[in-house]
């Protein structure tokens, strides 16, 4: 089983980065991003939400998705709700990673085929469609960035 500490490390720089606090105070950057971005890719995804559906995504993704991501191969990196008043009632904004291009696509194909995934799905749509639309990009690290 694969260790990932320089993710969690990652994961942690991301959020004092966000919170305002230097990354280099609580990860150790160097061999962060050596390890990490030399070999990961990275895929930010948008998903936006019938009218009144946000709550039920979430719900879905805490109680089923985050785990089932990571049974198939993907790291968790964070998740983000935008300010945005427009935006902010319907939109969930998240960053997973994977070894590469290759391992996204079997990550993504084993997880639609989980039998615990499809079960989830379907019982949270139970009184309707929760996502209306998905946007996503797959990233790599520019040299210069701090993750």
């Amino acid at each position: 089983m694969k260790t990932y500490k320089p993710l969690l490390l990652l994961a942690a720089c991301v959020a004092t980065v966000i919170s305002g606090t230097a990354c280099s105070e609580t990860a150790q950057p160097d061999s962060l991003e050596q390890e990490v971005t030399e070999t990961r890719l990275f895929e930010l995804r948008t998903y936006t939400t019938h009218d009144g559906k946000l709550a039920d995504l979430h719900q879905r993704f805490e109680n089923h998705t985050l785990a089932l991501f990571e049974k198939h191969g993907m790291i968790n990196i964070g998740y983000w709700i935008p300010e945005d008043p427009g935006l902010k009632d319907n939109t969930l904004i998240y960053i997973v990673s994977h070894e590469n291009m290759e391992a996204a696509e079997k990550s993504w194909d084993a997880f639609i085929a989980d039998p615990e995934w499809q079960t989830a799905y379907e019982e949270s749509r139970r009184d309707g469609p929760i996502v209306k639309n998905i946007e996503m990009v797959f990233m790599n690290r520019t040299p210069y960035s701090k993750i």
